[in-house]
């Protein structure tokens, strides 16, 4: 159509009172503006200055630079016909080519542009194009050096300077109109305007008629000369163009003898010829860019249906970011189907064809393909970040030959056209420039940014898979800043100011106090030594109408105490073998409980509560998805120290490599692994075999055990660990380069090197190199120095066959590690049960230690419960006076050879049957609670008798010790006496039992089991045994004095030494006491520097109480001969991952919703704040949140399995089966169709669907996103709907208490968020939370617990000291500052806050109340005239008792525990149980009296003058006044 055509046309239609035509584009419905003329707005007007000599014909040349798309080309043959007119006008006719690039593809356009300028009025431009492509000329000036003009196609901008010969000036003006031309593209005319050429493309070029000054200054091309040569000029260059372009290749040919099952490509030179029908819809899907005209292609179907199938794997990983998949499709697109190939292909080697019938035919075997740096550079970046979610890698870790962060964009292309993939039948060489290079222009089309909006509708890609689409990257807060003053920590500053000032004002009052008394008063004995003072209490006047409401309740409530156990006692002794059988009976049905007792040794049931929130999201975990793998894992090292270097043959730097890399250690190993894989162990007569027990993910169709090695690079085979390409010089490939290449790419079904051997393991799976070794820095896995390797086998959940089987292979694994010795090789090496099964060893090992250190103590109770009254009764006469009856000969003989042993004073009997009835107590407490159902643990089993026997020795020996010293009244009888004494003594220790039991089942309130069970236990047994002491022994008691009265030795009780009369005196402890200790601590110079030196001690513990550890180290629950301590030291050293964590979706989340997918899902269209997208910027401040990776995500895998484009999804058309993507059948389609609805997710039942084929299909080389092995395990899936699921990723590595604990709680802080954000209940699990989760809370559980037990200590001492507050209130800070100090001497010693401890510090509170409140007590009755009389008073008489009773004895017992094996009684009960004794004693037998000598409550005159009362008349009563 002429220019006069193509205007008369429009006129026609402007006529007729429509529009002229409008060129629309059809795919992708953008509008193409039509040119618009000054004063529309769309015309482009510049008034230059034209400098030139002649107004000649000229042709000029000149060059183009293309600014917004550097890389783009343009050639340009412009020619200049100017004429001058009247007035000075002119015009110019420039003829141009311009090469630029279609959405898809590069295309070439050429046209001609006219510009007149007449008289310096407005300008008119009209652009005349020819070609198959439409462009017009959007700007055309002169500049200082000549002409300048833009070829544009959606927004590129070619400038074609040229330079002029002459130079003369004038004005022009010149205003070319814009069109777009598309070539690819099918313009439909809206007015069904059919433009009738064939050979070209419809371009209307006109002027816009409604402009005045173009219609008065129209240019009309008159002569027909000049135009003859523009055309001619015109149709050279384009022959020129259509001559350049041409094919390199067509079809395909021969088999590749490189890649078999691959085809070489035929060689051809010709031009492209249009694709079969057959092939549009192919070429439609894979290269939409180049579905234009009639499709004139340099490839035909089949090369369409292998450019398919080749880019199968990409789509599968990297089609989750549309941009990036785009561009790699452009990439491929155009070198296989391009019909200007020879612009930047060079097929520099060909070669026959092998097959007959392709005799004529010539094979492409080598090809250079130039591609613009541009090009790659932005087609990398697109998709550096793309993730595989089943792997927790970066897609381009499993496609570009090498670890994502070792790829770029051009090693990334050379693997891709690298043969050594299995995928490129021929070598193509990528050449990679920025201009034209030897003759040919590189490939470099348009390419769209990741964060970019694509055209069919596709949006940017995500978070995860593109950087710029995420904003800033999160930022972790800024750790608190330690609190400090003037630089140290701010506690110790703190309590030291505190402590100077408390010492200034108690230094500055007690001596004041001092100064005031030697003035006033002289003596503070002095007005009590005066009885007639009415200060003195024993003056005549003193009388109990005087005392206060609550002295006398108190006073009448311990004189009922008194009453009733004077009675209690009395009855016991004349009726002891009542009381004795009674107790035997209860005692013998208690313990009958024992045969139901269950000893708890699983470490979930000892440190979780059932209700806890760790608890019960693991029973949850491990009723939808199954228990935790069970792990079997040895870490190798070599004692070898031999460094070696590898060198490339390719090129490259050198490697060095450890010791543990050589051949031979390698050979070693693996020999290792076969033994331990071919071990058979018994379970109920039936061999049991790792193949029975292990974790075979693609089973039943590969049955291979999952081992985690890194021999299972090489298949667990020799023969491929000595696979070698060599000749007799060099050696190309060996075992080096496939390792280097696996650890790379482990998921690689063929290494790059000439080995071409798989690195995936015989499991199906790869075996990441963070799993399978340890000790590099790094990624430097040469630098490896040991070797990981875990066979996971499967847990049962309520299947004890099942389990049984596992834990007897199990043994039969230790049991061959135990015994296995290799010089060259250092085996650590754990199983699943080695924790459980050391514990239960070590508590075997310490049954010998505590049993010595308990005949020790109970040696001690027996003699030293003796008082000795004279040597003549401490050894028995050479000749025994009688025996009784029944007494043989040979009994006499054995009398007497131990006769030097045998003492009528001793109590070893008595000692005996003390012990026996705390071992009762201990024993009823088990049993009662066994009936409960209530199972034990170790720590109840090790720590109760400690505690009991504690505080039963320390009543034993005040009941006895208070007889020893007392006086029988004139005629009182035995049963009198000891009623009596019961009468005093039994309040005292009623008061501490009591506490002790009350303080006890309230930390029973305390939500760790173990502490629960122990407190349980411990105040039932103090209940048990007070009352067997207040009975029981009491009755013993009794008769034992009856036997010493008789003169009867111990133990021998026929033996009978002759009477004699014997002055009772005190024991030599009991005299320190009285006269020497008690006296010195009551000195005015001693007791301040005793407060000063304990205040002190409070402030050093309060200043470090915070700083003490929490947390229990696992290697401390281990024998020092334990094999499990070399495998923890080790984890430690080589570990280089963290454990897994699961961030589990509750059941209830709609999956087959929009909504639903959007909130979970992390691919592109997904929420910003979903819980892939939320898990994935956590692990980006890894460092703060303990997430090391992006988590798997069978949801976004799923969406790329079940897309059209991929082979994975397939079913039989015949029966609706699933069909694996290595299936070939043509009775297998896909499960979704290539229309618009199909490429989107599947929602609706289509979901449903087809997500039980993605949970059964195995990944194969054709589909790497079959769900089976990834995600069976990570979808509960019902008939109806989705249930639970699961997103797994792993934690950074975790070495110690803090880390697990810091994991732990960063994990629920994130998943607390996650359902925040999601509206439905997401928790985060991993198998160690369980055990840590008591650390979350430990610090409020101990101070809850002890303030409970102090609180409830206070309340009962209120009730049982008299309601006497204060010195209950005396009592319970005693108690507080010892457990105060307690934590000091923890932080001292390296003793950690967890279960253990916090059961010691419970139990420290119980043992304190013996260490005080028999002293408290002591100093309340006393009747003594001030509080230091009567605490010295009290410090004599219970002193001795509670230094002789708790203090020596469990000094003893304690010291033998020093000798355990195990390092957790060494710090736990060892180290803590000296502390307590130590602190308790000190407290309570230094500090504590001292305390009461300034402090202490005043004396309760209603007690006085009831004492006054009740012993008044009796030899008693002087004793008052003394």
């Amino acid at each position: 159509m002429t220019l006069n055509e193509s205007k008369k046309k429009r006129e026609e239609l402007t006529c007729r009172g429509r529009s002229p035509p409008r060129l629309r584009d059809t795919r992708s419905r953008r509008r193409i503006p039509t040119p618009v003329p000054i004063g529309g707005g769309a015309g482009s007007a510049h008034r230059v200055t034209r400098k030139t000599k002649t107004t000649n014909r000229k042709t000029l040349t000149g060059s183009v630079a293309t600014p917004r798309r550097p890389a783009g080309i343009a050639m340009a043959i412009l020619t200049e016909r100017s004429r001058w007119r009247s007035g000075g006008g002119a015009f110019v006719v420039v003829l141009f080519l311009c090469l630029t690039e279609s959405r898809y593809r590069r295309v070439s356009f050429f046209g001609l542009g006219v510009a007149v300028r007449l008289n310096g009025d407005s300008p008119v431009a009209t652009g005349i194009t020819r070609g198959s492509r439409h462009m017009g000329i959007s700007t055309f000036y002169n500049d200082v050096n000549g002409y300048e003009a833009s070829c544009e196609e959606e927004e590129e901008e070619v400038v074609v300077v040229v330079e002029e010969e002459e130079e003369e000036e004038e004005e022009v003006v010149v205003v070319l109109e814009e069109e777009v031309v598309v070539e690819e593209e099918v313009l439909v005319v809206e007015e069904e305007v059919v433009l009738e050429e064939e050979e070209e493309e419809v371009v209307v070029v006109e002027e816009e008629e409604k402009m005045e000054v173009v219609e008065e200054e129209e240019v009309v091309l008159e002569e027909e000369e000049e135009e003859a040569v523009v055309e001619e000029e015109l149709e050279e260059v384009v022959e020129e163009v259509v001559d350049a372009q041409h094919c390199v290749w067509y079809g395909e040919c021969g088999e590749s003898t490189i890649v078999p099952g691959k085809k070489y490509n035929c060689n051809y030179t010709g031009p492209p010829r249009p694709l079969p029908d057959e092939g549009h819809k192919l070429l439609h899907d894979l290269c939409p860019g180049l579905d234009y005209g009639d499709r004139r292609l340099c490839c035909d179907v089949n090369q369409l249906r292998t450019l398919e199938g080749s880019l199968q794997l990409p789509l599968q990983f990297l089609s989750r970011c549309p941009a990036c998949f785009l561009n790699l499709m452009n990439l491929f697109c155009e070198l296989t189907c391009s019909p200007r190939q020879s612009l930047f292909m060079n097929a520099t080697e060909v070669g026959s064809g092998v097959d007959p019938a392709l005799a004529n035919e010539t094979n492409v075997l080598k090809v250079d393909y130039y591609i613009g740096n541009t090009f790659a550079s932005a087609m990398y970046n697109a998709c550096k970040d793309v993730q595989a979610p089943s792997s927790n890698l970066k897609a381009l870790s499993l496609l570009c030959g090498k670890d994502a962060s070792e790829c770029n964009a051009t090693n990334w292309i050379q693997y891709m056209f690298d043969t050594s993939n299995g995928q490129s039948p021929f070598p193509i060489v990528p050449i990679f420039s920025d201009g034209p290079e030897a003759a040919f222009t590189p490939m470099d089309n348009q390419t769209w940014a990741c964060a970019d909006s694509l055209e069919d509708g596709s949006g940017p890609c995500s978070c995860q898979d593109c950087a710029a689409t995420c904003g800033p990257k999160p930022v972790p807060p800024v750790p608190p800043a330690p609190w400090t003053i003037l630089g140290v920590d701010a506690m110790v500053v703190i309590m030291w100011i505190s402590y100077v000032a408390f010492l200034l004002v108690f230094v500055g009052g007690v001596l004041c106090t001092w100064c005031y008394r030697r003035r006033m008063i002289m003596s503070e004995y002095g007005p009590i030594l005066d009885s007639n003072n009415p200060m003195s209490l024993n003056g005549e006047n003193s009388t109990g109408a005087d005392a206060s409401c609550c002295e006398t309740l108190g006073e009448r409530f311990e004189g009922a105490l008194r009453s009733l156990f004077t009675a209690w006692g009395s009855f016991c002794v004349r009726q002891p073998a009542l009381v004795v059988l009674s107790t035997l009976v209860l005692v013998a049905v208690a313990s009958s409980g024992l045969v139901y007792m269950r000893i708890t040794t699983d470490p979930v049931d000892l440190w979780a509560a059932s209700g806890s929130r760790a608890r019960q999201e693991k029973a949850y975990f491990d009723e939808h998805f199954g228990p935790f793998f069970r792990t079997e894992q040895m870490i190798i090292t070599t004692p070898i120290n031999d460094t070696f270097i590898y060198s490339p043959y390719f090129g490259g730097a050198d490697v060095p490599f450890g010791a543990i890399f050589r051949k031979d250690i390698l050979y070693q190993v693996l020999d290792l692994q076969l033994q331990v894989e071919a071990l058979v162990a018994t379970y109920e007569g039936q061999d049991v075999t790792l193949m029975d027990i292990c974790l075979s993910p693609l089973a039943p169709y590969n049955n291979n055990c999952t081992i985690l090695s890194l021999l299972n690079y090489f298949q667990n085979s020799r023969a491929v660990l000595d696979h070698i390409k060599s000749d007799a010089f060099y050696v190309y490939a060996d075992y080096h380069s496939h390792f280097l290449y696996c650890v790379s790419a482990p998921a690689s079904l063929n290494d790059t090197t000439l080995l071409h051997d798989p690195c995936m393991g015989t499991f199906g799976g790869p075996v990441f190199p963070w799993l399978a070794l340890g000790g590099y820095d790094g990624t430097n896995y040469n630098n490896a120095t040991a070797l990981v390797i875990t066979f996971p086998v499967i847990n049962y959940l309520n299947d004890t066959t099942r389990v049984g089987k596992a834990k007897a292979w199990e043994q039969e694994f230790i049991r061959f590690m135990k015994s296995y010795d290799n010089p060259n090789l250092t085996v650590s090496f754990s199983s699943e049960r080695s924790i459980e099964d050391e514990i239960d060893r070590e508590s075997e090992n310490d049954v010998s230690t505590i049993l010595v250190s308990y005949i020790i103590m109970f040696v001690y109770i027996s003699l030293a419960l003796g008082h000795i009254q004279s040597c003549r009764r401490l050894l028995v006469r050479p000749v025994l006076l009688h025996c009784t009856a029944h007494a043989s000969l040979a009994t006499l003989i054995v009398i007497f050879g131990l006769a030097d042993n045998i003492r009528v004073d001793s109590k070893v009997s008595l000692g005996i049957a003390g012990i026996l009835i705390v071992l009762s107590s201990v024993a009823c407490s088990l049993g009662i609670f066994s009936y409960a159902g209530v199972p034990l643990t170790l720590i109840v089993i090790e720590v109760i008798p400690f505690l009991v026997l504690a505080v039963g020795v320390d009543n034993i020996f005040i009941i006895v010790q208070t007889l020893q010293r007392d006086e029988r009244m004139h005629q009182e009888e035995l049963h009198q006496q000891i009623g009596r004494i019961l009468g005093d003594v039994a309040p005292s220790m009623f008061l501490s039992s009591i506490s002790e039991t009350v303080a006890f089942f309230l930390g029973a309130l305390s939500n760790m089991p173990a502490v629960r069970t122990f407190s349980l236990f411990a105040g039932l047994a103090v209940f048990i045994d007070f009352l067997l002491q207040i009975s029981c022994f009491v009755s013993l008691l009794g008769m034992d004095a009856r036997r010493q009265e008789k003169n009867r030795l111990d133990i021998l009780f026929c033996v009978k030494l002759p009477e004699g009369h014997e002055e009772k005196t005190d024991s030599w402890l009991f005299r320190f006491f009285k006269k020497i200790y008690a006296p010195f601590i009551m000195k005015e110079w001693v007791r301040p520097i005793v407060v000063a030196v304990f205040v002190g001690m409070l402030s050093f513990s309060v200043a470090v109480v915070n700083k003490v550890d929490v947390g229990l180290d696992q290697k401390l629950s281990m024998p020092d001969d334990s094999y499990v301590l070399q495998y923890f030291k080790n984890l430690s050293t080589y570990l280089h991952t963290g454990p897994p964590v699961y961030f589990v979706v509750e059941e209830g989340l709609n999956y087959s919703s929009a909504d639903g997918q959007n909130a979970v899902c992390g691919g592109v269209g997904c929420r910003n704040d979903s819980l892939v997208q939320q898990v994935y910027s956590a692990s980006l401040i890894s460092e703060y949140t303990t997430i090391a990776y992006t988590p798997s995500s069978w949801l976004d895998d799923y969406f790329d399995w079940v897309k059209p484009q991929s082979s994975c999804c397939r079913y039989y058309n015949t029966t609706g089966a699933f069909c694996n993507a290595s299936v070939v059948d043509t009775s297998c389609v896909h499960c979704r169709a290539m229309t618009p609805s199909g490429k989107q997710r599947p929602t609706g039942e289509d979901f449903m669907h087809f997500l039980p084929m993605f949970l059964s299909d195995n990944p194969n080389i054709k589909c790497g996103k079959g769900g089976h092995a990834a995600y069976s395990a990570a979808v509960d899936l019902n008939e109806t709907a989705v249930g639970a699921t699961y997103f797994m990723t792993y934690h950074t590595i975790l070495k110690d208490s803090p880390d697990f604990i810091d994991a732990l709680k960063m994990a629920r802080v994130l998943a607390d968020n996650i359902t925040q954000s999601l509206g439905h209940k997401v928790f985060a699990y991993s198998i160690f939370y369980v055990f840590y989760e008591q650390y979350l809370t430990i610090a409020y559980d101990t101070a809850l617990n002890l303030g409970v037990s102090l609180a409830a200590i206070l309340l009962v001492s209120t009730v049982l000291l008299g309601f006497e507050l204060w010195a209950a209130v005396l009592v319970s800070l005693t108690i507080a500052m010892i457990l105060v100090n307690m934590f000091g001497v923890m932080w001292l010693w390296g003793i950690s806050l967890n279960a253990v401890s916090l059961v010691n510090l419970v139990m420290s509170c119980g043992i304190s109340v013996e260490f005080c409140s028999h002293i408290v007590r002591a100093f309340s009755v006393s009747m003594k005239n001030n509080r230091v009389e009567r605490a010295e008073e009290a410090l004599a008489h219970m002193g001795s008792s509670v230094f002789s009773g708790i203090t020596l004895t469990k000094f003893g017992g304690i010291l033998i525990l020093a000798m355990s094996k195990s390092q957790i009684f060494k710090i736990f009960y060892f180290r803590m149980y000296l502390a307590i004794v130590l602190l308790g004693a000190t407290h309570g037998l230094i500090f504590l009296p001292v305390l009461l000598s300034y402090i202490g409550p005043s004396v309760n005159k209603a007690k006085v003058f009831a004492a006054k009362q009740r012993y008044a008349g009796t030899e008693r009563e002087p004793l008052l006044n003394y």
